[in-house]
């Protein structure tokens, strides 16, 4: 009686288990990573020191592929990375383009051409892709300059530069980076 009651028990959890297992999802194919300005706030980080922006975005990669013009067509809103909309948090005023824009999250967007991008900041969050953008949301729309890369970047990169007293976030992937100068208020 105690092996049937025990045989019984085990195979109910084993059975739940695997059940359980089959139900999981496995990882999206597009990891997600976090670019800090400065750059090297998250490894190198000083006492008493903070973020002035962070992005959280997916890096989807290139795999052989066309990205600008075929896998991303040009002229058209794209969410700059893969699986949720890209997030963006100023954590003090900033001025972009000559335009100022509020501390606080919100979805980046771009519209890629050959020469340069429509960037959009928009406080629309947390949904998946662009297929829901709405134009309505648009906090702010600005352009940054493109430009060739010699070697090509396989994942989508988001990383931060200076350039003087601006950060400079810049958007890479396969033979392309835009660069979007950013004034931090202080």
């Amino acid at each position: 009686m105690k092996n049937t009651l025990l045989s019984t028990v085990c195979l109910f959890v084993l059975t739940a288990t695997v059940s359980l297992a089959q139900d999981f999802r496995g990882l999206d194919q597009s990891p997600l990573d976090i670019a800090y300005y400065p750059d090297n706030f998250a490894h190198d980080r000083k006492p008493g020191e903070k973020a002035a922006i962070k992005v959280v975005y997916s890096r989807p990669q290139m795999k052989g592929r066309e990205i600008f013009g075929e896998k991303v067509p040009y002229g058209e809103v794209w969410r700059v990375g893969a699986n949720e909309a890209t997030e963006v948090k100023f954590y003090e005023d900033v001025t972009i383009g000559g335009k100022s824009l509020s501390a606080g999250t919100y979805a980046l967007f771009s519209i890629p051409n050959e020469d340069e991008w429509t960037i959009i900041f928009s406080d629309d969050l947390d949904y998946w892709g662009a297929y829901s953008y709405k134009e309505a949301n648009d906090v702010l729309r600005v352009t940054a300059p493109v430009s060739s890369l010699d070697q090509p970047v396989e994942a989508f990169t988001i990383q931060f530069t200076e350039d003087g007293q601006q950060a400079v976030m810049q958007l890479a992937w396969e033979n392309t980076v835009a660069k979007l100068p950013i004034d931090i208020s202080k």
